[in-house]
């Protein structure tokens, strides 16, 4: 891993922390209205990241050695990471993996507050109940995770990612398996 890479994964790390520390303070708070925990995958979609978070998790698994099953088909729109309903990279999951379920307060298109959360979780808690404190400030979030991204894709010499672009999860998974293939 290079210096540049080196520093940009640092701060990814910083931020992966400050949040896994912000949703293990809302876990307990919610406790008694959080379905989610292994087994459940009602929200394991193939879904897209910024190359700082792509980059940063694909460097992670393979120095963990960790590789896609063989032969799994990367067509559909189930994670390619989840086997028997369970998360295969759950440690070096994305950061969207690490809030789903907890109460996320974001601004809508017309600058409002909206409040999401996942369906099978909060069926029994009055809405208005929810403030600043007990949510996850998702944009704040985002926000931090944007700027990272930014400056990492600057340091790319080809410029190949523009600040919007977005690495599907599936690519991950190719990228690690043709690696194993290469390999007599």
């Amino acid at each position: 891993m290079s210096t540049v890479e080196n520093i940009h994964f640092s701060k990814y790390k910083l931020l992966v922390n400050k949040i896994d520390k912000i949703t293990a303070k809302l876990e307990k708070v919610h406790h008694k209205h959080m379905l989610c925990k292994n087994g459940c995958s009602m929200c394991c979609m193939d879904f897209s990241v910024f190359p700082v978070e792509f980059y940063f998790i694909l460097n992670e698994l393979k120095n963990e050695n960790i590789k896609p099953d063989k032969g799994e088909d990367l067509s559909n729109e189930v994670c390619a990471f989840l086997r028997n309903h369970s998360c295969t990279i759950y440690r070096q999951r994305p950061i969207m993996c690490r809030t789903h379920g907890l109460p996320l307060l974001y601004a809508n298109d017309d600058g409002d507050y909206e409040l999401s959360a996942c369906e099978l979780n909060f069926t029994d808690f009055d809405f208005e109940d929810f403030t600043m404190e007990n949510t996850i400030p998702q944009d704040k979030y985002n926000s931090k995770l944007f700027v990272l991204n930014r400056e990492f894709i600057a340091d790319f010499k080809d410029k190949k990612y523009g600040e919007m672009d977005l690495i599907p999860m599936k690519e991950l998974a190719k990228q690690l398996f043709n690696n194993e293939k290469q390999i007599p």
